[in-house]
């Protein structure tokens, strides 16, 4: 009778310690299927003293601009600097035949919209028209040995050349003492190159962020329509013209010259290159409605032949450099177009100046952030399965 107790109470003893193995193994399986989750610890608090050096670092230098000059010898140390300085020096090495082709093509394609585009930026500056060919030759001139970037436009702008010539005319007359003005403006141009330079070493770039867009939107669309104002006086071929730039001097000056003072010859040749500007912005605009028209033709080819029809367009953005309001509001109307034929519209390999310009008229939200990929291939890849799926 103890025998067979001991002997029960040994095979109830067996089965438990095997179940406890077996859900041992059972929860050891189960963690090892599960995935892993890598916890990000809390940093450790910085003082006061320390996370201000971090923060002004982060803001004045965050590309770490000395990195390349670490850990070289004195020698290095010189060359890289001059190639800092002169960054020609680095590239003029890789410089050939072929890039010089491109540049000369580049170059006469600029010069026809420069040449005629800083005559123009001259006068709103009240001053004559070779000083704005000037203006436009020698920055980037100087730039090309200096200068960093290929995409950057280095030049006179209508903005300042407008606010320039504004302000002068208040203190001398650009007509009856135009060698006084001239002086006063290379004078104020000095300064404000000056202050640009000062800005540039300090690394200062970082306040423009504290402009709101809001800011940035009114004062460029009220420069625009002042600057619009300002060429009725060449427009119209007024010679005697208001100094001040509100609107009701301005139309006051140009109504009460209507009988007399206007210059049919003048109004000719500008509505004539005001018609060929309208003309090349609706050639742009062309250029969307025929890939409207493409896709529609494609679907049609494709539902005779009974094959699957088009769901995704994916557009190469790495050609656009950069992209303004008419660009955005084309992207949108090419976004609608598609979306009325149940089309998605796709952006592959945008730039970071495209990108901010995206995220600034929220059309990252209207498309979709993820709609927007960084290589074609990523973009194609995430379209692919999507195709699939809906195949099954």
């Amino acid at each position: 009778m103890g025998a067979v107790g001991h002997s029960a109470d040994e095979e109830q003893e067996k089965n438990e310690t095997e179940m406890d193995i077996r859900s041992f193994s059972s929860s050891h399986r189960q963690t090892q299927n599960a995935p892993y989750i890598h916890k990000v610890g809390v940093p450790p608090k910085q003082n006061l003293l320390k996370e201000l050096t971090t923060t002004v670092k982060e803001t004045f230098f965050a590309d770490d601009p000395l990195r390349h000059f670490k850990d070289q010898p004195k020698s290095k140390k010189i060359i890289l600097g001059i190639q800092a300085v002169f960054p020609i020096f680095e590239w003029g090495r890789k410089y050939n035949l072929t890039k010089l082709r491109g540049d000369i093509i580049a170059g006469l394609t600029i010069a026809s919209l420069c040449i005629p585009q800083d005559i123009g930026y001259a006068k709103l500056a009240n001053l004559d028209g070779q000083y704005g060919l000037y203006s436009s030759f020698v920055p980037p001139l100087i730039y090309a040995f200096m200068g960093s970037s290929r995409d950057i436009a280095i030049g006179p702008v209508a903005v300042v050349s407008l606010l320039l010539g504004t302000l002068l005319q208040n203190e001398i007359d650009p007509i009856k003492n135009a060698k006084e003005y001239r002086r006063l403006a290379f004078t104020a141009t000095f300064f404000a190159g000056l202050t640009q330079a000062t800005l540039g070493i300090f690394r200062l770039g970082f306040l423009i962020d504290f402009l709101s867009h809001a800011a940035i939107v009114g004062f460029m669309g009220g420069a625009a329509i002042t600057i619009a104002l300002q060429q009725l006086k060449g427009f119209l071929g007024i010679k005697t013209f208001t100094k001040k730039t509100d609107i009701v001097h301005v139309m006051h000056s140009v109504f009460s010259t209507a009988n007399h003072g206007w210059n049919w010859q003048t109004i000719v040749i500008g509505l004539s290159f005001l018609s060929f500007l309208l003309f090349a912005k609706y050639i742009t605009s062309k250029v969307f409605r025929l890939i409207l028209r493409w896709v529609t033709d494609e679907e049609e080819e494709l539902q005779a032949n009974y094959q699957p029809t088009i769901q995704f367009v994916i557009v190469e953005m790495s050609p656009v450099t950069d992209i303004d309001t008419s660009g955005i509001h084309a992207l949108e109307d090419l976004y609608k177009g598609l979306q009325k034929r149940g089309i998605q519209l796709i952006l592959a390999n945008p730039g970071p100046v495209v990108i901010d310009k995206l995220h600034a008229s929220n059309f990252h939200n209207v498309i979709g952030e993820d709609h927007i990929f960084l290589t074609v291939a990523d973009a194609v890849s995430s379209c692919s399965p999507k195709l699939a799926e809906e195949d099954v």
